[in-house]
């Protein structure tokens, strides 16, 4: 007969809803000590202090992983990434409610572990702020990074509601302190009515490459093209698809991608571009589980984005 938690113990089977909550049923630390050797780790950044619509992307994090189920094969690609990478949950950034600047700080202090341990970050948002501190730890160890980014709306405004450091202006700042190499950054899915002429003329003065009805498989191309060699980040906010697929985030937009669409192009990105980082924002869960449709595709989208690196290191 077979013993349960013998096989629990030797194989690490057990069902997506039993045991420590972390992405995937990875293995859990908070010991930077621990990332030793590690190829990708998970951190959270459960804060929403600057949104400029709907709160409630804090819980996104929780969310994502709760809609987390065991790993097994890329039914597609035929690949398994929680066996060809070693991969951990690294928790939270210790985040403080009602202080942007210090969350912010502390998310930049924690992905920087992750990466002076040569691992990759996986960013689970939280409100698209959090890109900030995330891209720039990456550019502070490998120089001004190339950026793809998934988004209905380009993130590039100077301000929103007289703030300068909001959900909506984080790509802005990148880009103006250098973090962010303009030319080598691709806006995927824009449309609605944010932002205007003085945005996109700034973007145009500095070489911002977005695209928007080319179709998925030739932006993508083109994206890759755009962006080349060199370190690059991918930062994916759901509101790129439409509602119907993604509901729960703060400024949803009809129009959008299918996820169909976004899975495919971030397992394409993930594996065609030098990537030290990456993140998946704007998830307001609305249930516990996979029962929560944006989470579970934005759990989705993170698998795959694990999937491309998998990928990009079997043909190394």
């Amino acid at each position: 007969m077979i013993d349960p938690l013998e096989r629990w113990r030797e194989h690490g089977e057990k069902p997506d809803y039993a045991g420590l909550l972390t992405f995937g049923g990875l293995p859990y630390t908070e010991d930077p000590a621990e990332l030793e050797g590690v190829d990708v780790a998970i951190v959270g950044a459960p804060t929403d202090d600057l949104v400029s619509d709907r709160p409630g992307t804090r819980f996104g994090p929780r969310g994502i992983r709760a809609a987390s189920c065991p790993h097994g094969p890329h039914l597609e690609v035929k690949i398994d990434a929680f066996e060809e990478l070693r991969m951990v949950d690294f928790g939270d950034a210790p985040v403080l409610p009602a202080d942007a600047a210090r969350s912010h700080a502390a998310i930049e202090a924690t992905v920087g572990q992750v990466l002076a341990a040569g691992a990759i970050p996986i960013v689970l948002g939280g409100d698209h702020s959090i890109a900030e501190p995330d891209i720039r730890a990456c550019a502070t160890k490998h120089g001004p990074v190339g950026l793809v980014h998934f988004d209905t709306h380009t993130d590039t405004g100077t301000e929103v509601f007289g703030l300068e450091v909001s959900h909506g202006t984080p790509m802005y700042r990148l880009v103006e302190e250098g973090s962010v190499d303009p030319r080598r950054y691709v806006q995927i899915g824009l449309r609605g009515y944010w932002p205007g002429p003085t945005e996109f003329g700034w973007q145009e003065d500095k070489g911002i490459t977005s695209f928007r009805d080319q179709g998925i498989e030739e932006i993508v191309r083109q994206a890759l093209e755009i962006v080349g060699s060199g370190p690059c980040f991918l930062s994916i906010d759901v509101d790129v698809l439409d509602p119907g697929f993604a509901p729960g985030t703060g400024t949803p937009e009809p129009g959008g991608l299918t996820s169909t669409e976004l899975l495919w192009a971030a397992r394409t990105v993930a594996a065609g571009i030098e990537l030290v980082g990456a993140d998946v924002v704007e998830v307001i869960p609305t249930a516990v589980g996979s029962a929560d449709v944006t989470a579970l595709v934005a759990e989705r989208t993170v698998r795959e984005v694990m999937t491309g690196i998998a990928l990009a290191r079997a043909e190394e």
